[in-house]
C-alpha cells in the first residue's frame, strides 16, 4: 500500500501556522497525504527527494536533511513512531499540557509540539516568526500559553534561550513553563546553572529527525528507548525511529532495529548519557583524539564567553590542530582560554588558533555551521 507525498509550505505567522492542524491531524491518521516541509529557501527540495513519488502508507512525515553536507535525504516518519515520541515525552515531563511553538515546523523539533499538542487535546499557542525570533513576540505568546489551566511547555535551542535570558519580561515568561525542552545543539554547563539560578526549568534533549526528535532527556533515554556505545558511537532503539531515508543510496544506519547515529558519546559517573558531538568531528592531534565538546565546556567556564565553536583543522606536523572560534564579552585573553582548556581537557586539548567572533554561523534549528567555521579558521 502507498499514498501520496505532498510538499508542506511553512508558513511563519501564528494563524496560518495553526491552520496546519488539521492536514498534520490527517497525515497521522491516514486520511490525508503524507507531508514533506520545505520553505521558500529549499525550492529544490521536493524535486530531490521525489515528492511525485508514492511512499509507504505508513509514513505521515518526510523530514529533509543533511543537505549541507551533500545530496539531501529524507528521514521517513511513520504515523506510529512521531506519536511514539510524544507520549513518551508527555509521560516524562508529567503529562500532557499547552505548549508554545517558538521555532519553525520546517523541522521535527518545531512539528512535535503540533503533534504532541493534537494528541493531548490543546490548542497550542504560536509566537509570531514573521520577521524572525524576538523576544518580545515570544513573551506575548507565553503569557497566553500562561493563562490557561494545566501544565505549559515549550521547546527552545539554545541561542533561542540565551536572547530570552537576558530580557526581563522574557525570563519572566520563562519561569511559568513546567518544562522547557532544549534542541538542536547542546546546553552549555554555564548556561544550565544559570537556569537553575533563575528558576528556568530547561531539560536538555538528544535527537534528530532520524528519532522523530528528542529521546533522551537530560541523559536519561525516554520510556521504551535503548542505548548502547559501539566504541564511542551512539547507538539507538525505540518506536519512535524512523522506517529509513528517501533519496538515500549510501549504507543504511538502520540495521536490526538500532540506529548508527554518526554521534560521539559516553557514560556520565552517574549512569546519564554524555554526547560529545558528532564522529566525524573529532580531532586528531598528533595521534591523541580530542573531543570538541570537551574543549567547547572548557572554554565556555572562562569569563565573559558567550559561545564557542571547536574545529579540527589539517597540519603536516600534528595531522590535525584543535581551533577554537569564541564569542565573548568582555574578551578574555587568548591565555585565559589555553589555561582553562589544560586544566579541565588536557594538553592535547589546548587551542594552537583561537579567534574572536561577534558570533557563530548557525545552520539549521541553532546548530553551528562547522563547515564554515573550518574555512573562517583556516
Amino acid at each position: 500500500m502507498s499514498r501520496e507525498l505532498r510538499a508542506l509550505p511553512v508558513p511563519t505567522r501564528p494563524a496560518d501556522v495553526l491552520a496546519l492542524l488539521p492536514t498534520l491531524a490527517a497525515a497521522l491518521t491516514g486520511d490525508g497525504p503524507a507531508l514533506l516541509p520545505v520553505t521558500p529557501d529549499e525550492p529544490g527540495l521536493p524535486a530531490a527527494l521525489g515528492v511525485d513519488d508514492p511512499v509507504d502508507d505508513r509514513i505521515a512525515l518526510v523530514i529533509g536533511t543533511s543537505g549541507s553536507t551533500g545530496a539531501p535525504k529524507g528521514a521517513l516518519l511513520a504515523s506510529d513512531a512521531i506519536k511514539a515520541s510524544a507520549m513518551a515525552t508527555h509521560a516524562r515531563l508529567g503529562g500532557p499540557g499547552t505548549w508554545l511553538l517558538a521555532m519553525s515546523v520546517r523541522y521535527i523539533g518545531g512539528l512535535q509540539v503540533l503533534v504532541r499538542s493534537l494528541l493531548a487535546g490543546t490548542e497550542p499557542v504560536v509566537a509570531d516568526l514573521t520577521d524572525g525570533f524576538r523576544a518580545e513576540n515570544f513573551t506575548k505568546a507565553a503569557f497566553t500559553a500562561l493563562n490557561t489551566p494545566g501544565r505549559h511547555y515549550t521547546a527552545l535551542v539554545p541561542t533561542q534561550l540565551t536572547r530570552l535570558m537576558a530580557d526581563r519580561d522574557a525570563l519572566e515568561a520563562l519561569r511559568g513553563f513546567d518544562a522547557i525542552v532544549m534542541g538542536g545543539a547542546a546546553l552549555s554547563d554555564a548556561a544550565r546553572q544559570r537556569c537553575r539560578d533563575e528558576g528556568v526549568n530547561a531539560i536538555p534533549s538528544y535527537g534528530m529527525s532520524e528519532t522523530a526528535s528528542g529521546c533522551v532527556y537530560d541523559g536519561v533515554p525516554l520510556d521504551g528507548v535503548e542505548i548502547r556505545l559501539s566504541d564511542g558511537r551512539i547507538d539507538i532503539r525505540g518506536p519512535m525511529l524512523a522506517d529509513g531515508y528517501r533519496n538515500f543510496d549510501g549504507p543504511s544506519p538502520f540495521v536490526d532495529g538500532w540506529f548508527h547515529t554518526s554521534d560521539h558519546g559516553r557514560w556520565a559517573e552517574d549512569g546519564r548519557l554524555e554526547v560529545l558531538g558528532r564522529l566525524d568531528d573529532v580531532i586528531n592531534t598528533g595521534g591523541v583524539k580530542v573531543a570538541p565538546a570537551l574543549v567547547e565546556r572548557a572554554l565556555m567556564t572562562v569569563k565573559g564567553v558567550e559561545d564557542a565553536c571547536v574545529v579540527g583543522l589539517p597540519d603536516p606536523e600534528w595531522g590535525q590542530i584543535v581551533a577554537a572560534a569564541v564569542v565573548a564579552d568582555p574578551l578574555p585573553s587568548e591565555q585565559q582560554l589555553r589555561d582553562a582548556v589544560r586544566e579541565q581537557a588536557g594538553r592535547a586539548a589546548v587551542p594552537k588558533v583561537v579567534r574572536f567572533l561577534p558570533a557563530l554561523p548557525l545552520l539549521g534549528p541553532g546548530k553551528v555551521d562547522r563547515a564554515s567555521l573550518r574555512k573562517a579558521l583556516g
